[in-house]
C-alpha cells in the first residue's frame, strides 16, 4: 500500500512513516500543497495522510485536489486542533477519516486497517457486479477455445498487451476480465472504456482527464479512467472505433506510460497494462487509413482470436446448462431442466450472437416459462431456424428482430466506424448505438 504524508511539521512526517513502513506501506512525506501535488502528478496512493494547518497554507482545501488527482485514495485529515466541525467538513469534501494529534501507532494501525478493508469490499462488489455465468464462459470442451484459454493464462502473467479478436457475444469482455484476474495485477482496478460509446472529444477527457475550464461542461477537475485505474488493467473495448486523433495518444501512452490531461501541459505517467478488442479486421482497417499501422502492433503483441459459438458446438449445451442452474437459482426455481426439444433446438440454432444470445434465450425462458422443464416453446422465436452454416436471409423462418440482426451485424462487420455504418443503414449514430445495445451487438 502507498502512502502520502502531508505535514509541514518533519517530525510528524519522520514518526508517521515510520509507524506506517512498519505496517508495509511505502511512504512518500512532503511539507507543502505544492509538494503533494507534484507526488500525486507521479502516480496514485492508497492513502493520503493531510495536515489541515500546512504553514501559510490549508490543508482542508487539498483534500479535493488529492480526490480530483487520484479518485481511489483514501485521505486522512490530521490536525491538532481537532473539532466536530472542521470534521464535518473534511468529510463533506471527501475525506474518509479523521485522526487528531496527537495519535499513536495503535491509531495509525486502526486507520491502514479500516482501508485495506474498504478496498477489498471495493474490489468484492466489482466481482459481484460481474456478468452472470462468466465462469461458465471460460470452461470449454472444444479444443480451440480451450486452446485459447491456455495461451490467455499463459499471457496474463507477463505485463504486454493483448488483443482480444472474434464477433459480438463471443465472451471477449470476460476474458479480458479473467486475465486481469490471473495476473499479478488481480488486487488493482480493472477499468472498461467502450470506444463508440462516446464521442472522440468525451472519450480523450474519459481516459486522460480534464483539468477544471478546459472545455464547456468542465467544472472541476477530472482524472480520467488511466489514472483511476492505476497499477491496474485498463480494457478498451471495440478498439476499432477509437477516433483516428486519438490514436497517437494512445500510441504515446502504450510506448512511454506518458499522457497529458485535457487543457493541460503537464506529463503524467502510470503504470496500466492496456487490454483490448475487436470484432473489425483491424489489418483492412490499417491497409485503408482508418488505424494506425504502429498503433495496431503495439496493441497487436499478443493476439487472441475467440471461435464463434457456432464453430464450438460441442459447448453450447453445457454452456446452455450452465446459464440455466444461474438463472433457475436466481429467480427461485432450483429444479429447472431443459426438455429433449429444447435441447435440440439449443443446438439446431446458429447462434448469430454467439455465447452472449445464448445466456440471454436461457434467461428468457427461465423468467417466461413454468413448471419444472424449460421447454422449446420458451425459446426465442425463430431460435432453431437457420442453419448453423449460415447467417438468417430473407425468406427464413425467422423473426424480423433475427433478419434486423444480421443485416446490421453484416453492415457493421464492413464498415470502418460507427459512422459509416449508420449512413450505410440511413440511421444516425445514436439509433445505431441503442440498436446494438437492444441486440446485444
Amino acid at each position: 500500500m502507498d502512502a502520502l504524508i502531508v505535514d509541514d511539521e518533519l517530525n510528524i512526517r519522520k514518526t508517521l512513516g515510520i509507524s506506517l513502513e512498519n505496517l508495509g506501506c511505502r511512504v512518500a512525506g512532503v511539507g507543502n500543497v505544492a509538494g503533494a501535488l507534484e507526488e500525486l502528478s507521479r502516480g496514485n496512493f492508497d492513502l493520503a495522510f493531510v495536515d489541515l494547518r500546512l504553514g501559510t497554507e490549508s490543508g482542508m482545501g487539498l483534500v479535493p485536489r488529492v480526490l480530483a488527482a487520484s479518485p481511489a485514495t483514501r485521505v486522512v485529515v490530521i490536525t491538532a486542533f481537532a473539532s466536530i466541525e472542521t470534521a464535518v467538513e473534511a468529510i463533506q469534501l471527501g475525506a474518509d477519516d479523521y485522526l487528531p494529534k496527537p495519535f499513536t501507532p495503535a491509531q495509525v494501525r486502526l486507520v491502514v486497517e479500516k482501508a485495506l478493508k474498504l478496498r477489498r469490499l471495493d474490489e468484492q462488489l466489482k466481482e459481484l457486479r460481474r456478468l452472470p455465468g462468466s465462469e461458465a464462459e471460460l470452461s470449454s470442451r472444444s479444443p480451440r477455445m480451450q486452446r485459447v484459454l491456455a495461451l490467455a493464462r499463459q499471457a496474463a502473467a507477463s505485463d504486454a498487451s493483448i488483443l482480444l479478436r472474434g464477433e459480438n457475444g463471443t465472451g471477449k469482455g470476460v476474458l479480458a476480465r479473467a486475465i486481469h484476474e490471473w495476473s499479478r495485477r488481480a488486487g488493482r482496478p480493472f477499468t472498461v472504456v467502450s470506444c463508440p460509446a462516446l464521442s472522440a472529444d468525451l472519450l480523450e477527457s474519459e481516459l486522460f482527464g480534464h483539468v477544471k475550464g478546459a472545455f464547456t461542461g468542465a467544472v472541476s477537475d477530472f482524472a480520467g479512467r488511466i489514472a483511476a485505474c492505476q497499477e491496474g488493467t485498463l480494457f478498451l473495448d471495440e478498439i476499432g472505433d477509437l477516433p483516428p486523433r486519438l490514436q497517437p495518444k494512445l500510441l504515446r501512452f502504450l510506448q512511454d506510460k506518458e499522457y497529458e490531461r485535457v487543457g493541460e501541459s503537464v506529463i503524467r505517467r502510470a503504470d496500466v497494462r492496456l487490454l483490448a478488442a475487436t470484432n473489425v479486421d483491424l489489418e483492412k482497417a490499417v491497409a485503408t487509413g482508418a488505424f494506425r499501422e504502429d498503433l495496431f502492433y503495439r496493441l497487436n503483441v499478443i493476439s487472441l482470436e475467440l471461435p464463434p459459438l457456432r464453430e464450438r458446438a460441442e459447448d453450447i449445451l453445457p454452456l446452455a446448462g450452465s446459464f440455466l442452474s444461474f438463472f433457475a437459482r436466481l429467480n427461485h426455481r432450483p429444479w429447472l431442466e431443459f426438455s429433449e426439444g429444447a435441447r435440440q433446438a439449443l443446438q439446431a440454432h446458429a447462434w448469430p450472437g454467439n455465447v452472449r444470445e445464448l445466456r440471454n434465450a436461457v434467461e428468457r425462458a427461465v423468467i417466461l416459462g413454468s413448471g419444472s422443464r424449460v421447454e422449446r416453446e420458451h425459446l426465442p422465436d425463430g431460435l432453431a431456424g437457420p442453419s448453423p452454416d449460415r447467417a438468417p436471409e430473407v425468406g427464413d423462418a425467422v423473426s424480423l428482430q433475427a433478419l434486423e440482426e444480421a443485416h446490421l451485424r453484416r453492415v457493421l462487420a464492413r464498415s470502418r466506424s460507427m459512422d459509416e455504418a449508420a449512413s450505410i443503414l440511413a440511421i444516425d449514430v445514436a439509433t445505431l448505438w441503442r440498436k446494438r445495445k437492444k441486440l446485444g451487438l
